[in-house]
Order: structure tokens, then sequence, then C-alpha cells
């Protein structure tokens, strides 16, 4: 058949889809992109799914929905099934405290509703800090798959039987496909949850069915190799700027899943360029089936499923007994990306590629030579005795996993503090913004030192932070500093303590927060008339940031204010020295900005922190507090 010559090519595309989600899940924020390789999986079901049934109609008038479905089945099971239990025997004997909900969390991924699962489950910010990740939660896609694969054969047959011509069943498809993507984007724009949006089957349908459409009029046994040159060149342009478009979206900011383009309109764009290139791919006019095949990718592309099902469990174990991967996160990574292959091509040798020509004779066959005692292939019996093993331990896993205790992380000590600091903050920055335009004639440094020192003398504040490394005189100076804060849900934990000593500072921190958010925030405040001569930043918890991001924020704050950013602590993550090593290179390229050098003060006092190694206990946040008031204090305007 001409479609297995192609063949090659789309595996050239799910290597670079596979690529795309290790690298996400890798760093985030630098390929703030990655997770669009999901789409491409996506399309590319769409598409090969609906050319095949689409070819079978129009050949035989009708399409065997048993044998698609038998083998799907034998396609996708063995390997979901093996990392289900692989890792549910892991959890067992290695790391308990992700026992919680694991029946459900199976049970779900077998009958294909994971990411409604997901949808109803959402998983606390807070988990993600304390090795409670779960190494699950990329498997949503599967339950897509698979939702697709189960009603799909009945959406064609319905199709083919009452639409009748191709053309009118394109412009069914394709109208549906933009719905889904339109649904999207009012969802999101009406501030709904966004788990609903991102793991919703219906929100998600536009990949799947912009692929569909594009086989109803691009089927691939309908498409000529004699085209004449022109033509061909102008296939090789349309891939090539697809293929651009593609790393450009990739590569890009604008499409970090926190950013509201991403959800109204730049999947779908993504989307459609994908659909294209496939197009491109399949048409053996072009030249691009052949620049996508090379060796390596063809092996990527045909070991795909196993490395998207593995990287997950891989990365979130590993990591669990690594704590310290912020200060090795190069090495790290690289062990990582060699244990995902390794597992993957192991896998794909033992249960993929055998599973997927198992028949009810050749399990017979199996199991009867496995017991056999004259037969000496103890490599066979070894590998069945593991399997049994993982199998049994796997599945007390998931039996007992009811009676595990669910630890709710919106509920504990950090996460109250953090709620309630927020919810005073709103408050306080509300009176503090009115009476900002109110706010004195500026004082000559000098003065205002030399009253401090008396009324350090006279009537202390703050007594109870002196212990904390600060002096009485520095309290008092903390008094009469106007700051206006902006941070993350490290400085939100401690907003109440910077709020004590800094009784004049409007401080703005919230959960999940990133470099993105803080450009707006920025220009409310600067809009309001309360934009401080000291500007207080830390960010950097959640994700790292580029030297542009950073030359952007300081000319947005102007040369007239001194900025102070708090530098990160957060060794469970591969970006904390790379925010760190970032922020010292601007403090040398700016005299107005002052690195608070967090991370050196506190990297030896781990009983400072929670248990995520990030977050400051209440003693930490005194020092916290104390350490960085202390620094501002000695560059401050007032």
């Amino acid at each position: 058949m001409k479609k297995n010559r192609f063949i090659t090519g789309y595996s050239g595309l799910r290597a670079l889809a596979v690529i795309g989600v290790i690298l996400y899940h890798l760093d985030p924020n630098t390929f703030g992109g990655g997770y669009l390789g999901v789409l491409i999986f996506f399309v590319l079901s769409g598409y090969l799914v609906t050319d095949h049934m689409l070819r079978s109609y129009q050949e035989k008038g009708s399409y065997d929905n048993k044998r698609f479905y038998l083998h799907r089945i034998k396609r996708l099971y063995p390997q979901l099934i093996a990392v289900l239990w692989l890792s549910s025997a892991w959890i067992v004997l290695f790391q308990r405290n992700l026992l919680a909900k694991l029946n459900q969390i199976v049970i779900s991924n077998l009958l294909n509703v994971y990411n409604f699962w997901q949808i109803l489950n959402g998983q606390s910010y807070f988990e993600r800090f304390v090795s409670n990740e779960s190494p699950f939660t990329h498997l949503w896609t599967m339950s897509i798959e698979g939702q697709f694969y189960i009603l799909w054969p009945i959406v064609i047959f319905l199709l083919v039987k009452f639409a009748h011509s191709r053309k009118h069943i394109f412009w069914i498809i394709f109208a549906f496909s933009l719905l889904s993507a339109l649904e999207m984007a009012i969802l999101y724009l009406r501030g709904t949850d966004i788990n609903r949006i991102y793991y919703g089957t219906d929100t998600r349908f536009f990949s799947l069915g912009l692929g569909a459409a594009m086989a109803v009029i691009w089927p691939v046994e309908d498409l000529r190799s004699s085209i004449a040159k022109r033509n061909s060149r102008i296939l090789d342009l349309t891939g090539l700027i697809a293929f651009v478009g593609m790393l450009l979206m990739f590569f890009s900011s604008t499409m970090n899943p926190q950013t509201a383009f991403t959800y109204c309109g730049g999947m779908l764009i993504f989307s459609i360029l994908t659909t294209i290139m496939i197009a491109i791919i399949a048409h053996p006019g072009s030249h691009w089936n052949r620049i996508l095949t090379n060796p390596v990718f063809s092996w990527i592309g045909s070991r795909s499923y196993g490395i998207y099902l593995y990287q997950f469990p891989v990365m979130i174990f590993f990591e669990d007994k690594m704590t310290d991967i912020g200060d090795h996160a190069t090495l790290y990574h690289i062990i990582e990306i060699i244990l995902i292959l390794l597992i993957s091509e192991a896998t794909y040798r033992l249960i993929e590629r055998p599973m997927g020509r198992i028949t009810w004779q050749g399990t017979k066959n199996y199991f009867s030579h496995l017991f056999d005692m004259r037969n000496n292939n103890w490599s066979k019996k070894v590998m069945a005795a593991f399997v049994a093993f993982v199998l049994i331990i796997g599945s007390i896993g998931i039996a007992i996993s009811p009676t595990a205790k669910s630890v709710d992380f919106n509920k504990t000590q950090l996460a109250k503090r953090i709620k309630a600091n927020c919810a005073k903050q709103q408050k306080d920055n509300q009176a503090l913004i009115k009476k900002f335009k109110k706010t004195p004639k500026k004082q000559k440094t000098s003065k205002v030192v030399q009253k401090a020192k008396k009324e350090a003398k006279k009537h202390p504040v703050n007594k109870s932070y002196v212990k904390y490394g600060i002096s009485q005189v520095d309290l008092q100076l903390a008094q009469q500093m106007p700051v206006t804060a902006i941070g993350d849900s490290v400085m939100a934990g401690s907003s109440n303590d910077l709020k004590q000593l800094m009784p004049k500072a409007i401080i703005d921190a919230a959960v999940s927060r990133q470099m993105n958010v803080a450009f707006g925030l920025l220009s409310s405040y600067q809009n309001q008339g309360a934009l401080a001569d000291n500007v207080l930043i830390g960010l950097g918890t959640n994700g790292p940031f580029s030297m542009g991001d950073l030359d952007r924020l300081m000319n947005q704050v102007g040369k007239k204010r001194h900025v102070f950013w708090i530098n990160t602590h957060v060794p469970t993550r591969q970006w904390q020295d790379q925010v760190n090593s970032l922020l010292d290179q601007a403090q040398k390229r700016y005299d107005n900005l002052t690195v608070i050098n967090w991370y050196g003060y506190s990297k030896n006092h781990p009983n400072w922190f929670y248990q995520d190694k990030t977050h400051p206990t209440p003693k930490g946040s005194k020092y916290y507090s104390a350490y960085i008031v202390k620094t501002i204090v000695k560059n401050a305007k007032f």
C-alpha cells in the first residue's frame, strides 16, 4: 500500500512530539509550548484513523469495527497496564505517600476516563513541592485517545450513512472542531477552572477533529506522486512554513499554559499548522517525508508510545530520591532521559511488539512452555517471575490504597497561612493605595536615620525580631519605608511578617505566580500612583525567566526607583541555579538593582523550611522577613 511508504515521515513527527513533551516536563518554562507535542499526537491519530476508515468504506462499503477495537486493545493496553502496575509496585515499595486514590487512578485509566477524574481531582499547587506530584498526570491524553477510538467508528458510520459525500462529512467534522476550540476559549474567558478546560474531551476534540477533517479531503491513497516541479516546490514551501511555525510556537513564551493566548486560539493555530504539516508529509510529491526520515527519528517514533508513558513516572520517582536536583539539574536530566529511553526500548521489545502480534494459540503455547519442567529457558522463567512479582505487589498497592489517608494539601498549615495572608493583603493594599498620594515629601536619609536611632532607644518596635538578625535601628527605619512588593507563594507565606516590619509596604503575592504576571501588576500600580520608589520582587520559585523579561521589568520600573529582587531557594526544581545566576548577572548590569541572597543565607538551615524545602515555616518566615528588610534598609529610598 502507498500508505506504508509514508509512515516513516509520521514517525518523524511522532519523534518531534515526544521530544517536545519530554523537554516540556524537564523545563516547562524554557520550553513553554512543549506540551504542544500532545496536539501532534491528537492530530495524527485523527488523520490516520479517519483515512483508514473512509478508505475501507470506499473500497468495501463497510468497516470491520471488531478488528479495529481488537487492534487498538492489543496496541495500547499492554503498555498501559505495564506502566500502571510497575508504578503501583514502586509506590508500594518506595513511595507510599502516593498510595492515596491509586485504585481510582488505575481504574479510571483502564476505563479511559482518567481525564474526567483529573477534572474532579485536580492536584493542589502545594503537592508539587512535597514530592507528591502524581506519576500518572500525563495519562489523561490516553483517555481522550481511548474515547476517540471507541466512539469514532460509530461517528464515521453515521456520517457515511447520512452525510453521503466527503464534502459534507468534511464540513460537519470541521464545524465541530471549531466549536470545540471556541468552547475552550469561552470557558477560559469566563474563568472556568483550568483543569476543566485543559483535560476536557470536548475542549480538546478540535485537534483530533482537524486531523480527521483533513483525512476526508486529503486521502493518502488518492495523492499522486507525479506532479509538476512547481507544485512540488509549493508543497515543500508550505511544509517549511508550517514546520517553522510549529517550532516558533513550541519555543514561544506566549504558549505558556498560564497565558490566555494558549486557550484563546494558540492551541487551535498549532493544531492547524500540524494538520498542514501532516498533509504535506502524506503527499508523495513533497520531500518532507524524506526530511523527517532518519534512523534516530524512526527509532524514537517507533518507541514514542513507551517513551510517552514512562517519562513522567521516571522523572517523579527519580526526583523524589534526588532532592538536590536544583544543584545538579543538567546531570540529573541526562540520567532521566537515559532511563526513559532504556525502559522504553526494553518494554517495546518485551511488551509492545510481541503483544501487538499476540494470538490465543500463541498465549497457550507460551504458558505450556513456561510450566514445562523439561524446558530450561531460564530467561523466560525469570522474566515471568518478575512480571508475577510486579502484578502481585502492584495489585496489593491498588487494593490497599482506599485505606491510605489522603492529605488535603490545601488545608495544611502553609496553605492556610497563605490564604489568610492573601486575604489580609487585599484589605491592607486598598487602604494603602488611597493614602499613597498623601505621603509626605521625602526626607534626607541622614535625618531619617538620626530619627530612627532616637526612636530605637525611646520607643523600640518589633523587639521579638531582633533575635532573627535585624537591629532595632533597622526595624525603626523599616517603619518608614514605602515599598511595593510583588511575589509568589514564598512571599505570600511570609507577607504577614513583612507587613509587620514594613507597615507602609503594598504587598501583592500569590500562589503559582510567574514573571509574566509582574508586568501587568506593575502597570496597575503605576496607573494608580502607588508604585513606590522601592520595588521588591520575589519571583522565580515557579519557573525561570529570560534576561529579556528582566530587562523589560527594569525598564518599566525606571532608573529612579530601586529594585530589590529575592533570589530563589527551591532545591527540588531544576531552575533554581538558572534563576539565581541570571539575577547575579543582572545585578552587575543595573546600578539600581540589589539581589537579596536568600538562597545563600538559608541554604544551610533546612529547619527553616517545610517538607517542600521551599516555603519557610513560621520560624523560617521570621528569618526570611528580617533578612529581606535588613537588606532593603541599606539601600532604600525614604
